[in-house]
């Protein structure tokens, strides 16, 4: 890009005094890692990406699915099936050709963040599960990264920025806002509880902003702070956070300890109820089986190609019905509230029947 070029593109933001000639260069220089290009990645990216950040990462080792499309705004229903990290690049491109956009279209594990992590400054987490949050936190923690941090669900989203000291006591971290992981069916993510379009817009947009503030040094970032929107009042409300004293001890102490431990158990992600999509179809048109769906009515989409009953988690908890099926396997959409279903009939049959759950729910059975 020529200089005359250059100062056409980014003209706007250069004319503002507190950025001016100097910012856009420290933009330049920047190197950020945006981990999901799903509804919060995507407006983050594209900000990020105009803003002139230098180099650009973006993780994400899912597809893009016609269920993204109302949220997810790098993407087309021509991209249906493709790389979302490797399409986003490609979108990106086009919005700013002068950058450096790397491509990781892998899923972040206990063996590969640190690696990933390392040619980074800023971390921005717009993943969508507990595990993955944890694993993020502690890799920047470990790293000594700087991690945006969103989250949205429903009509609201929320926004903090971690591992930046504003004082000299200990930076806050994502341990401090949650030291131990919610219990596995008190918090549902979008595919369970929904989400208006909107609202990864607006949180992710804020990530970007909140990154472009930390990189020019302008304004006053959500250090020790988490903000909360609520889209259907147009509310904000922000929340001082604090240090925990025993936070400290939950973090992985060095690259071996971190890269055993076990996110995904600490989560309560595994479940002696787990039933695989390889394992269940066989039992599809077994008679002795009852197959039963716990969404909620309404819910889609509906599986037409599966013989199963209808009972949601919510009239479970109520009253659970007679199944006189000595095999039981049951599924929701992520097979999150299903897990919960299998544990209350287990408790309520003993050693009678045999529970499952479907790992993934129908997730699992799309992707087949």
């Amino acid at each position: 890009m020529n200089k005359s070029e250059k100062n056409e593109r980014y003209d706007r933001q250069i004319s503002l005094k507190e950025l001016g000639e100097a910012g856009q260069e420290k933009l330049k220089k920047a190197k950020v890692l945006v981990v999901g290009a799903g509804g919060l990645g995507c407006p983050a990216l594209m900000y990020l990406a105009g803003a002139g950040v230098g180099k650009l990462g973006v993780v994400d080792f899912d597809v893009v699915r016609l269920s993204n499309l109302h949220r997810q705004v790098l993407f087309s229903v021509n991209d249906i099936g493709v790389s979302k990290a490797e399409r986003a690049a490609e979108v990106l491109k086009q919005i700013n050709p002068d950058i450096e956009i790397l491509v990781f279209n892998e899923k972040l594990t206990n063996s590969n963040t640190l690696n990933i992590f390392s040619d980074f400054d800023i971390i921005l987490d717009g993943t969508d599960n507990f595990s993955s949050r944890y694993l993020i936190n502690d890799a920047c923690v470990l790293l000594n990264k700087t991690l945006v941090y969103g989250a949205i669900s429903r009509f609201e989203g929320q926004i903090a920025v971690f591992n930046v000291s504003k004082t000299n006591e200990r930076a806050v971290n994502y341990r401090d806002l949650f030291p131990l992981a919610p219990a596995d069916n008190e918090v549902l993510n979008c595919a369970e509880a929904g989400v208006i379009g909107v609202i990864p817009g607006i949180i992710g947009t804020m990530m970007a902003n909140e990154t472009i503030k930390l990189i020019t040094v302008i304004g006053e970032v959500l250090a020790n702070k988490l903000l909360t929107y609520n889209a259907l009042n147009n509310h904000f409300f922000d929340l001082e956070l604090s240090p925990r004293a025993e936070t400290a001890s939950l973090i992985p102490k060095g690259i071996s300890e971190f890269e055993s431990f076990n996110y995904e158990a600490f989560c309560g992600i595994h479940s002696a109820f787990d039933l695989s999509y390889e394992n269940f179809e066989p039992m599809i048109k077994n008679s002795k089986i009852q197959i039963v769906d716990v969404r909620e009515s309404g819910e889609t989409p509906h599986i037409k190609n599966i013989k199963h009953i209808h009972i949601p988690l919510s009239k479970l908890r109520a009253q659970i019905p007679e199944i006189e099926a000595e095999t039981i396997v049951l599924f929701c959409q992520t097979g999150k509230r299903s897990k919960v279903a299998a544990e209350i009939l287990s408790k309520h049959y003993g050693k009678s029947r045999k529970i499952f759950s479907l790992k993934d729910g129908i997730s699992a059975l799309q992707k087949k």
